[in-house]
């Protein structure tokens, strides 16, 4: 596994792995399903890094036209992780990503749940979120 933020933007794969830096030592048979979709892992933690940091290195990643491919794996219920999935919200602002497959996950007990991003949009709209209740 690589680290995100000390990795050249150029050793990139067409498919690339984003997990929260903790994945593998809250959730191991979660991260051992991770690492059967691929080996290529870098791993990140939000609660060290700033998200801007993270957004600027995939999207420099992104700019060489290498990636295909980009998958988000955190922990559940994390303040920390849950940022992560709003990167490709950030990215969409800045880039086009219409070529790149973008997925999310959750692992909860082991298990990898995938979260839409429409989910993940409305995570970042309390107001919204809020009427939903109501």
């Amino acid at each position: 596994m690589k680290e995100l933020l000390k990795s050249n933007i150029y050793d990139v794969k067409e498919e690339i792995i984003i997990v929260g830096s903790c994945l593998k030592f809250m959730q191991p048979l979660g991260f051992k399903k991770i690492e059967e979709i691929s080996d290529n892992i870098y791993e990140l933690c939000l609660e060290e890094s700033h998200i801007n940091m993270a957004i600027t290195k995939i999207g420099g990643m992104i700019r060489t036209n290498k990636i295909k491919k980009i998958i988000f794996a955190t922990v559940d219920k994390s303040p920390h992780c849950i940022q992560m999935h709003y990167i490709r919200n950030e990215l969409e602002k800045m880039m086009n990503l219409n070529n790149i497959d973008i997925t999310n996950y959750v692992v909860v007990d082991n298990e990898l749940i995938k979260i839409r991003p429409e989910i993940i949009a409305l995570s970042k709209n309390l107001s919204n979120l809020n009427k939903l209740e109501n």
